[in-house]
């Protein structure tokens, strides 16, 4: 896909790796639609954009209300009149063992995780086939590969979206020239970790964090970068990248 001129709208931009893929798909000549519910930091992000050349709009929206979800969606069909690339990209990371029962940040990751993903979607396909093309990023995680202790809901939400993402690509890009790419990242430095309650696993990611360098969103984003612009005769459907020093 040649980048002048086109339209991608990025869930979950308002920060980490949304942020990082908006900036690079920006200053690659793409119009940016920053999709989040923090709008001050979208702004501060819309600024720098701008600043660098770059053009886009904030969206006020939060993946887990389909309102706010179409409200954005007819705001960057409004200025723009099409949307070339989705990154699905919000999501959550709250880690526990199942034993503790924290069974609110279990529906909050799944409704998140899985559903804002399918709403988010949802709004955006009939774009999309209408325009019979498109490109789709799904952000999984290593932990949509492999299992770990202290994962379960996280891990399950993630192996969802990888399935979802293959299955897309089978019933969509033959049909409707739609590529769908799932992007499986191993640790990213971003504000996933924060949102982690249990003070057990915050510690063991903290001690991770001073044995690896991680992955930075700069290197996700050129993950994306190199999907997006492969020719339009490929789909790069996976996209498995981890830091050098990541063992498992």
């Amino acid at each position: 896909m040649k980048l002048e001129k086109k339209v991608a709208l990025i869930t979950g931009a308002s920060s980490g790796i949304g942020e990082g893929v908006a900036r690079l798909l920006a200053a690659n000549g793409v119009r940016v639609g920053l999709a989040a519910r923090r709008t001050q930091k979208l702004k501060a992000l819309l600024a720098d954009i701008e600043k660098e050349g770059g053009e886009g709009i904030v969206l006020e929206m939060d993946v887990t209300n389909p309102e706010t979800i179409h409200a954005g969606v007819s705001s960057l069909l409004k200025k723009y009149g099409q949307i070339d690339i989705l990154v699905n990209n919000a999501g959550i990371m709250p880690l526990s063992d199942i034993e503790t029962l924290k069974v609110e940040e279990w529906h909050k990751m799944v409704d998140v995780n899985i559903k804002g993903l399918l709403n988010t979607t949802a709004a955006v396909l009939p774009q999309l086939i209408k325009q019979n093309s498109g490109h789709i990023f799904n952000l999984s995680s290593i932990a949509g590969r492999k299992l770990f202790t202290g994962l379960s809901v996280y891990c399950a939400t993630k192996h969802a979206v990888a399935a979802f993402s293959d299955i897309m690509r089978m019933e969509l890009s033959a049909k409707y020239k739609i590529r769908v790419t799932s992007l499986q990242p191993g640790a990213v430095t971003t504000e996933l970790y924060d949102q982690i309650t249990d003070a057990k696993y915050r510690k063991n990611m903290d001690d991770l964090a001073r044995q690896m360098t991680f992955l930075t969103p700069e290197d996700i984003a050129n993950s994306v970068l190199y999907a997006v612009q492969a020719p339009d005769h490929v789909n790069v459907s996976e996209i498995f990248i981890l830091p050098t020093e990541q063992p498992w």
